[in-house]
């Protein structure tokens, strides 16, 4: 397993270049020297619309990549049944019931009639990673466009011979078909917001019962005929390498088939169990060789001293306008302040898990990934197949949160299964998902700034350490600013985690935002409002200080240990605002969250019901993060890595709160599944700031008892 992968910078960038059809092209762990049929036994017999033009360019991510190919999207079976095809991945946030609910819309048909196939790569479209908060302002468009073309389709049959009478069933069957598809425009008009009937509506997951019944099939509940269970060989630290090993030692358990190529090292047996037992008995022979690790306590400094510099190959990133020492000469009050954000993991429910089987040299894997195709080109190049050789399926998995962009249990699952001869089950135990998955990545902050003495922001100078960029650029209003990243030399493998680096640089960000205004002698909503000029970012945080009761707050007793705080910030399109109360222990100076209120707007609403879900769920997630959430290591050893002491939030957790939905129908919709999470750790912090006045400069936030 590669020590330093940089899944952040690739992902970041790629969303910024190209939104639509950015891929994570990592390399694979390890490399080692769908036919018409079976689309209608998915679908059923009938037609398969294909649109062109506007539609294609919509969803570039398709496997053809030049402007005007055809693109599968849409099935109309013989019964007049719809089946809409994407590539994307349902991964609890909602998106398989958004779009089926998008091409009910279109097509003028109850909800029910709708099926959706995802991310199967022998049958979907390319529609890129699940990441991103892309799917409803790309995928959503696309499948629109293909509904709409479809039914101009209808409309165009019932103009002819079968009159108004004809259905989807008989387009489907009709001869006609080919003449009326070249009559149809290619840009079909969508539905205007004010006509919506289905979208708009508040609708819960189409599979809400199998998935609460125990009926759902995650992708470590595929089984298949004669299927072995495998393990595989770890580190026992950071940085280890394999300096020797003996796989036959695992010969004499009944059954167990064991393999050693370069660095990798595993087993498949009939049972799991006695895939374990056989992976312990190599990993008795194995031997070591170890290298020096930084640990958590020394996370900061680390990353200061390996930082980039002017000049190198990877010099840092930096963005300044006007001059910072004539806005700082202009100010009346001058803040400097350091902030820290730990590494912290996804802890989906469901660890990584894969099933592959190879079958006359192609090969087949089921898998719970965010990146169907790019995992498929991790295995054609780990294996050194061509890519109809390869079919990767996606069964709704168990959560993601960014964490799911790379296909190493995939690639180990196929390289036991080849050299088993059998399909081959390889699940992550939840030790591995927490060592060996990538982190979230930690970062350092340096932030400077001056405000005047009406309270404006005059000088602004922000300084990332190994974040990243998602979110890096302040919406405050400024003439003399500076932004620079800092590459480091991380000591744990990160990437994508939700909201990206938009969390980290909001947390540091808004914190500092409340100590300027305190030092201004302002309260903390209304230096924000005078120095925003954003208007959707302004009626967000106008939004949820209402629903919190804000104003009126400020001006009664205040109870000792109980503070108030507000953040607000913009990221994919999309804004938010919350507003914190917290109490302090006296004991150990953690914050409790009494209340906590949260205003967000995306544009158009889709899915009322759902978009609830997504930001209740950033909600709970944005606790872990802000109130307990850290990855402790030293000696090149993770120190926490299980629930038992990795404390993500528990229902007791969870305070009473409120979510304000702000519906913007004349916006274009926007994703919903990242932003929602910026605004938590920092409201909560700048509670804590308020009860205390020393201020919250670290993740998880604690004060002074």
């Amino acid at each position: 397993m590669p020590d330093k992968i940089d899944l952040l910078e690739t992902v970041e960038l790629l969303e910024t270049i190209a939104p639509e059809r950015y891929e994570l092209r990592e390399p694979p762990a390890y490399e080692f020297t769908l036919s018409r049929r079976e689309f209608v036994e998915v679908a059923g017999a009938g037609l398969l619309i294909t649109v062109t033009g506007s539609v294609a360019r919509a969803q570039r991510g398709g496997p053809s990549r030049g402007g005007g190919t055809l693109e599968s999207r849409l099935h109309i079976a013989e019964d007049g049944a719809v089946t809409i095809l994407t590539g994307k991945v349902e991964v609890g946030q909602g998106s398989r019931t958004e779009l089926a609910m998008a091409a009910a819309e279109e097509m003028r048909i109850p909800l029910d009639r709708v099926r959706v196939v995802m991310a199967d790569t022998d049958l979907v479209p390319n529609d890129g990673l699940t990441a991103g908060s892309r799917t409803t302002p790309s995928t959503v468009p696309a499948v629109r466009a293909a509904a709409a073309a479809a039914r101009e389709l209808l409309n165009a049959l019932r103009q002819g011979a079968k009159g108004n009478a004809a259905t989807y069933a008989d387009l489907a069957r009709s001869s006609e078909l080919a003449a009326a598809y070249k009559q149809t425009p290619g840009g079909a008009a969508a539905t205007p917001v004010n006509d919506w009937r289905v979208l708009g509506k508040p609708r819960y997951r189409l599979d809400g019962r199998e998935i609460v019944t125990g009926a759902h099939h995650f992708p470590s509940d595929v089984r298949r005929p004669g299927m072995l269970y495998g393990s595989v060989l770890r580190a026992p630290s950071y940085g280890a390498t394999l300096a020797g090993v003996d796989p036959g030692a695992a010969a004499k358990l009944p059954g167990v088939t064991a393999v050693r190529e370069g660095n990798f090292v595993g087993c498949a047996a009939p049972t799991s169990y006695g895939a374990r037992k056989g992976l312990e008995a190599i990993a008795a022979t194995a031997r070591w060789e170890t290298r020096p690790h930084p640990s958590s306590a020394t996370l900061f400094a680390h990353l200061k001293e390996t930082a980039s510099k002017p000049g190198g190959t990877r010099a840092p990133r930096v963005q300044s306008k006007g001059s910072l020492e004539e806005g700082l000469g202009q100010s009346q009050y001058r803040l400097r302040a350091e902030y820290h954000v730990p590494f912290i993991q996804h802890a989906p429910m469901e660890p990584r898990a894969a099933v592959a089987e190879w079958t006359d040299g192609r090969l087949t894997v089921w898998t719970g990934t965010q990146n169907p195709f790019g995992v498929r080109d991790q295995l054609v190049q780990a294996f050194h197949l061509t890519p109809e050789k390869v079919r990767v399926i996606v069964p709704d998995t168990g959560g993601g949160f960014g964490g799911k962009h790379t296909g190493e249990a995939a690639i180990e699952a196929a390289r036991l299964a080849k050299e088993a001869g059998r399909p081959v089950s390889l699940r992550w135990t939840r030790a591995e998902e927490f060592t060996w998955a990538y982190f979230r990545p930690a970062g350092l902050f340096e932030i400077e700034a001056g405000v005047d003495a009406k309270g404006l922001i005059r000088a602004w100078d922000f300084t990332n350490y190994n974040a990243g960029t998602a979110g890096l650029e302040s919406p405050y209003r400024g003439a003399n600013v500076r932004t620079r990243f800092y590459y480091c030399e991380s000591p744990l493998r990160e990437g994508s985690y939700r909201g990206i680096a938009a969390t980290a640089n909001n947390f540091a960000r808004e914190c500092f935002i409340d100590e300027l205004a305190r030092a201004a002698s302002a309260d903390p909503l209304e230096f924000r409002l005078a120095n925003l000029d954003d208007s959707r970012l302004r009626d967000v945080l106008l939004a949820a200080s209402k629903q919190f009761n804000w104003r009126p707050r400020g001006t009664t007793d205040r109870r000792p240990g109980v503070g108030r705080g507000i953040a607000c910030g913009t990221e994919k399109g999309s804004y938010v605002a919350a507003c914190a109360e917290v109490e302090l222990d006296g004991k150990t100076g953690q914050p409790r969250v009494r209340e906590f209120v949260m205003a967000f707007e995306c544009g158009a609403i889709l899915n009322p019901a759902n978009l609830r879900m997504q930001v209740e769920g950033s909600i709970i997630q944005g606790l872990g993060g802000a109130l307990t959430e850290a990855i402790d290591f030293d000696n090149g050893q993770l120190k926490n890595g299980s629930f038992a002491k990795y404390r993500v939030p528990r229902f007791r957790d969870v305070p009473p709160f409120e979510a304000v939905l702000v519906n913007r129908p004349d916006l274009a919709p926007a994703g919903a599944g990242e932003t929602p999470i910026i605004a938590v750790a920092p409201a909560i912090a700048n509670a804590a700031f308020d009860a205390t006045g020393e201020p919250s400069r670290s993740m998880p936030v604690r004060t002074k008892a």
